[in-house]
């Protein structure tokens, strides 16, 4: 039995044991009667009161467990974050309206050539089948019988009927729910069709490259097809179950991708931006409030490529100092090494108390230290080692759902001897400090020449770095919808 389950078990027998013990049984004794009597809680209201009391012990049970054991799961609408609703508008109304006026700019490719996250693992169970819809195309994720991850394109070859909507799985296989035609998950191409002796050479569906590693489910998007380039770093600790899940954010942000791991080389934008403590909230607007500017953070950042062979990789080091009314806790100082591998994935590491150097050719740090490696356009890894608060990851994945729309998510696995509270409390701190670049992403037009100063060189170079994830036919915006609706 699950803790959830034991603790309502355990709160609906406390509930029946106290209306019980509100009658007055047969053989209940003339002290039971003038007791409730003298107390003046008798008949139908005293029962009342007592199954309230109950569904409210019961709820603050479920709550507390909650609090303590489950894992964290902040999973916002594509209005919710970054845009600011005025005039008796609604959020997405006021999405709808930005989405509609804001100026793009003169955008690169909308999808890098890389590695996207599809699902968690835990989110696909055997023989279940979602339907997904990423880089702009509809996809059928099954997992077969023997426990592997298939990704297919969803539509059937035949008449055209979604794979992923009433679709079944026989062994390694998806079966259409319109007339019975199944698929194999790993090349895609048709084994049976169950009115026919001969099944058509030519049936088959694409089959998408992907690799379940770390707990998630990713495929490889190559505009020309080409096989992936490179390989996904796995996490053992994940794979040996010593660090569980703990947790998930997920945003939607309508920006250009790019923009997104940009941030790393946009190194400026961390003291203006993120300096305001995490109690100051999400919105720009009141940020810089003075009730809370007695916390602030302090920041010192570079980015950096890697040269040959590791071309596609680039790092940045950061050093975190936190001053509480203006007294610098050298205590809480924290320093990050972000190492990002193609466009997509990045591993963040920190380093608690004092401070280190990291020269450009780091691939993997000592002891202390956590990871942020980046693979890919799509997938981060920010990792953490504290002597105190445990050791952990977040995985931040960007996954590209429209060409101006990206969905970000932060998967944290952490020490399963470690409260839950602990990840959770990262997880949120986290989350607190990403709103706040959304709200710029959501409304901000990509500037393809910016106006920079010599402290914004890193801009560049992370653009001319970034260049190699596209090729010639990387897919462009052509056009804009004249809809873009929430």
């Amino acid at each position: 039995m699950s803790g959830l389950k034991a603790v309502t078990v355990i709160g609906l027998g406390v509930g029946v044991l106290l209306v019980a013990q509100s009658r007055d049984p047969l053989n209940a004794g003339r002290s039971a009667e003038s007791t409730w009597s003298e107390s003046g809680l008798q008949g139908a209201p005293t029962r009342a009161v007592l199954c309230i009391l109950a569904a409210v012990s019961l709820l603050a049970l479920r709550w507390l467990y909650r609090l303590l054991f489950s894992p964290l799961e902040l999973l916002k609408a594509p209005e919710d974050v970054g845009y600011i609703a005025e005039d008796g508008r609604t959020r997405a109304q006021a999405a709808n309206e930005v989405r509609r006026r804001r100026k793009v700019g003169e955008l690169p490719p909308v999808y890098p050539n890389g590695w996207y996250r599809v699902l968690d693992s835990h989110m696909l169970e055997r023989g279940e089948v979602k339907s997904v819809f990423i880089l702009g195309e509809q996809l059928a994720v099954f997992r077969g019988q023997d426990g592997k991850a298939y990704v297919l394109d969803a539509y059937c070859p035949h008449l055209g009927a979604n794979l992923a909507v009433g679709g079944r799985v026989f062994g390694g296989c998806i079966e259409c729910p319109f007339h019975g035609w199944q698929f194999q998950g790993s090349n895609g191409k048709c084994v049976k069709v169950p009115y026919s002796d001969k099944v058509p050479e030519i049936a088959k569906v694409r089959s998408w490259p992907s690799c379940e590693v770390n707990k998630q489910i990713l495929v490889w998007f190559h505009c020309d097809g080409e096989e992936p380039q490179w390989n996904l770093p796995e996490q053992q600790e994940i794979t040996r179950g010593e660090w569980v899940y703990r947790g998930r954010t997920e945003h939607f942000i309508n920006c250009h991708i790019q923009e997104i791991p940009e941030n790393a080389a946009d190194v400026a934008h961390l003291a203006h931006l993120h300096t305001p403590g995490m109690m100051s909230g999400v919105d720009l607007r009141y940020t810089n409030s003075k009730t809370w500017q007695f916390l602030r953070h302090d920041w010192k950042a570079q980015w950096i490529p890697e040269s040959e062979p590791n071309k596609h990789c680039s790092q940045m080091l950061v050093k975190h100092a936190l001053t509480i009314f203006g007294y610098h806790w050298s205590l809480l100082d924290v320093d990050v090494v972000a190492r990002q591998v193609g466009p997509g994935v990045v591993y963040l590491q920190f380093k608690h108390g004092f401070l280190f150097q990291v020269g450009p050719g780091v691939v993997y740090l000592q002891f202390n230290h956590s990871f942020l490696f980046q693979v890919g356009p799509g997938v981060v890894y920010l990792q953490f080692k504290h002597g105190f608060l445990g050791r952990g990851v977040i995985m931040h994945c960007v996954t590209p759902v429209e060409p101006l729309l990206q969905c970000v998510s932060h998967t944290i696995f952490y020490q399963s001897n470690i409260p839950p509270l602990v990840p959770k409390f990262i997880l949120k701190v986290e989350s607190i400090q990403f709103e706040r670049d959304v709200m710029i992403w959501n409304n901000k037009k990509y500037v393809s020449k910016p106006l920079l100063v010599k402290e914004d060189s890193a801009i560049q170079k992370h653009r001319r770095w970034f260049s190699q994830f596209y090729s010639e036919n990387s897919p462009r915006l052509q056009y804009q919808r004249d809809t873009l609706d929430f």
